[in-house]
């Protein structure tokens, strides 16, 4: 049996290992379903983007409105904001050109199928059939994930697409002139901006009673007001019957407080409902890998599986299913693979993301009811986009119930918990709290015995992660840093016990 150094499944973050075991001299195997370069490359966050900002720019031209600027949008050439994308997506093949001149690496393209101890084959793409078994002295997983298929009565017959198939065989000629968008998370969200913006009649079911249930309910809200705004919105509503209506699309959804059902008709049946594990496929449990309850493979802080020798990145891990999360992991796996001697932690406090929809929503770190939960003494600090003179240059008013907003979450320590945005440049906004979040990692303390200065790590600083360095700078003016800036100066107590003294900034719009 062909035994490798290393065996690497998955070509997105999987591709770091491969190069890093390559460059160290191991011979390796690379295991890939679908194309090479992983979901972000090739049916994610790249290619979505490269359609989502024509969207943003034509809200933001709607939007000049109300600073007195009329635009007309003359056309939509889709064609060539389709090649635009498709020119990333095919990044793809020169990805596999290199891995084809590889020394040392051996690619194998299927489903990969653990078969015993470190062992697995592959069942191969072209000719369906399966490889010899091989084995790995090492192996990282990082395999992804696929969309999340609800129980709907008829959804294979009548047929729906997925992330995956529009950036494939099912991608549009031209925007669909009605869509049905199952699910209001993170997927669903861009997805309906962008068609919205386009021109197509968007309708979003969502079963829960809010869209974007991760984030903040606030920023939840002044979503959904937007989203009204542009397209129909189904909130307490499960899909559970598809059926073909001439050359359209019926679905029937079902309220889930009184029961009743309606139909919505519509060209195509869009479903982002969620993700889920490919362990299905993997059979992790054949080499002594645990799963959760759901499927994700159990991984501890320096990014092991339960079983020696195997490590597992990226979204399989059910954690954070964002590239520059799976980056992180990946770069806290390498570590521990070629440096077992000196261990390295994952953290995932200050973990940052963006909903690229409109408005954008930027997120890190706690929820308010989060750190409440997590039993903390918090204040929170918020500040609209309208009550600055760069929100108010940007067409924003002070009361404006549209008007985006930073929120703060503080604890009684002035540690910075969380941050959320809502609005323009959100994505910006957000990472500044991110670096905020995540200074100090190093201090020197002097130790209470020996008297002697020590170097420690940033959880035992005082001051890591404080918003101290956000209330003592200067901020641009007039410039959206305020938005987060000025926040501190609304900083309220939630429960807070005892009597607190703080300083309050009086910066003035």
């Amino acid at each position: 049996m062909k035994v490798y150094d290393m065996v690497v499944i998955g070509s997105g973050v999987g591709l770091t290992v491969t190069s890093q075991a390559i460059n160290a001299g191991m011979e390796v195997a690379l295991v890939e379903e679908g194309k090479f370069g992983g979901t972000c490359l090739t049916r994610g966050c790249i290619p979505s983007k490269v359609l989502i900002h024509p969207a943003d720019l034509i809200r933001e031209a709607e939007h000049a409105k109300r600073v007195g600027l009329h635009f007309k949008l003359d056309k939509v050439d889709w064609k060539h904001i389709s090649e635009r994308m498709w020119q990333e997506i095919d990044e793809s093949k020169d990805i596999e050109k290199g891995i084809g001149n590889a020394p040392n690496l051996t690619a194998y393209k299927g489903i990969g199928e653990f078969t015993g101890d470190m062992e697995m084959k592959v069942k191969l793409n072209k000719t369906m059939e399966f490889t010899a078994p091989f084995k790995g002295e090492k192996i990282v997983i990082a395999s992804g994930a696929r969309t999340s298929i609800p129980p709907i009565d008829g959804i294979d017959k009548v047929g729906y697409v997925t992330s995956r198939s529009f950036f494939g065989e099912k991608f549009p000629d031209e925007p669909w002139n009605n869509l049905i968008i199952v699910g209001g998370g993170i997927i669903a969200a861009e997805f309906a901006h962008l068609f919205s913006a386009f021109g197509t009649k968007v309708h979003v079911v969502e079963m829960l009673p809010r869209l974007v249930s991760q984030e903040d309910p606030e920023l939840s809200a002044l979503l959904e007001r937007h989203f009204r705004k542009y397209m129909t919105v189904h909130l307490d509503k499960k899909a559970i019957l598809a059926e073909k209506h001439g050359s359209e699309k019926k679905l029937v959804v079902e309220d889930l407080n009184d029961g009743s059902r309606s139909e919505i008709i519509a060209d195509e049946i869009f479903i982002a409902a969620g993700r889920r594990s490919n362990s299905d496929w993997l059979k992790p449990g054949k080499t002594g890998i645990e799963t959760d309850e759901r499927g994700w493979i159990v991984t501890n802080r320096y990014m092991e599986t339960t079983r020696d020798g195997i490590w597992c990145v990226g979204d399989a891990n059910g954690k954070y299913q964002f590239r520059h999360t799976a980056n992180y992991e990946t770069e806290i796996a390498i570590r521990n693979i070629f440096n077992p001697g000196e261990k390295t932690a994952i953290d995932y406090t200050a973990t940052p993301w963006v909903i690229f929809t409109y408005p954008q929503i930027g997120h890190v770190g706690m929820t308010e009811q989060e750190a409440i939960d997590a039993g903390h003494e918090i204040y929170v600090a918020k500040k609209r986009y309208g009550e600055v003179a760069k929100g108010f240059a940007m067409g924003y008013e002070r009361e404006d119930e549209l008007a985006g907003f930073v929120k703060l979450v503080i604890d009684k320590s002035r540690k910075l918990l969380g941050a959320h945005v809502i609005g323009s440049n959100a994505a910006l906004l957000v990472q500044q709290a991110t670096y905020i979040m995540n200074s100090g990692f190093e201090c020197v303390l002097q130790d209470e015995q020996s008297g002697k200065a020590q170097l420690v790590s940033s959880r035992a600083c005082p001051d890591a992660g404080s918003i101290m360095p956000i209330a003592e700078s200067q901020v641009i003016h007039p410039s959206l840093n305020e938005v987060l800036g000025w926040a501190l100066g609304s900083m309220k107590p939630v429960n807070i016990k005892g009597r607190q003294h703080h300083r309050e900034h009086t910066h003035q719009h």
